[in-house]
């Protein structure tokens, strides 16, 4: 056996893991911990990747892997997540409204589907990556917990708005929006200097607005998108 070959599907693994324990937590409600977990996943999800690349041992069968563990931690977890919320801890077969939740589990599905027989998304992403959409999704209670007694707490505690970021989440992630790469490749600002001033904003909003930076990040990444795709646009006419 290639040791080296099993070190990115040992890595994906963990992402499953933590997807896993990601689920638990979710219905235990404790959405910290789950936040956390995927966190964690989407940590060792990046890495498999990187030592897939690393180590030229990238496969059809890490590919499937991926997609796999990424379903569980990155569609099933959100999904889950959403139930709970739009239960407000009382889901049962006889109250259906949260189960739309799992709409989030479906498109992520599809989206990653899609993802692995799109040769257009080998450096950028055409719709929210589903591990983007999963960091969305599980930071709304902590916000909701943190920002208790203000007018963001009340928002993500209405059923119509967790219904709206549920359909608006699964419809951006199949989208066909080009979002920009975040890979920098060597240090040329003028070539890299959206990227450079995205990442500068996410870390200075991090710092200051901790939790709930992390969603405001994601829509600053879409709204960049789309005005970088205008722009490019425009001056190519």
């Amino acid at each position: 056996m290639n040791i080296k070959a099993q070190i990115p599907n040992l890595f994906t693994m963990l992402n499953l893991f933590c997807g896993c324990v990601a689920l638990v937590m979710v219905a235990d409600y404790k959405y910290e911990f789950a936040f956390y977990s995927v966190c964690l996943g989407i940590f060792f999800d990046f890495f498999d990747g990187f030592f897939a690349r690393k180590f030229g041992v990238a496969g059809p069968l890490g590919v499937q892997l991926d997609s796999l563990a990424d379903m569980v931690t990155s569609g099933v977890v959100p999904g889950f997540l959403m139930l709970c919320l739009l239960s407000n801890k009382n889901y049962s077969t006889f109250n259906y409204l949260p189960y739309v939740g799992f709409i989030i589990t479906l498109g992520a599905c599809y989206r990653l589907a899609k993802f692995n027989i799109d040769e257009r998304q080998s450096d950028s992403f055409i719709g929210l990556p589903t591990p983007a959409n999963a960091l969305f999704i599980t930071s709304l209670p902590l916000i909701i917990v943190n920002f208790t007694d203000t007018i963001v707490a009340e928002y993500l505690c209405n059923n119509w708005v967790l219904l709206t970021i549920t359909f608006l989440s699964t419809y951006i992630m199949n989208a066909e929006i080009p979002l920009f790469s975040l890979k920098i490749k060597d240090f040329s600002f003028a070539k890299y200097k959206l990227q450079i001033f995205f990442l500068a904003i996410s870390v200075l909003m991090l710092i200051f607005l901790q939790i709930l930076a992390v969603p405001l990040i994601i829509i600053i990444y879409v709204l960049l998108s789309v005005i970088n795709n205008m722009v490019n646009k425009k001056a190519s006419v």
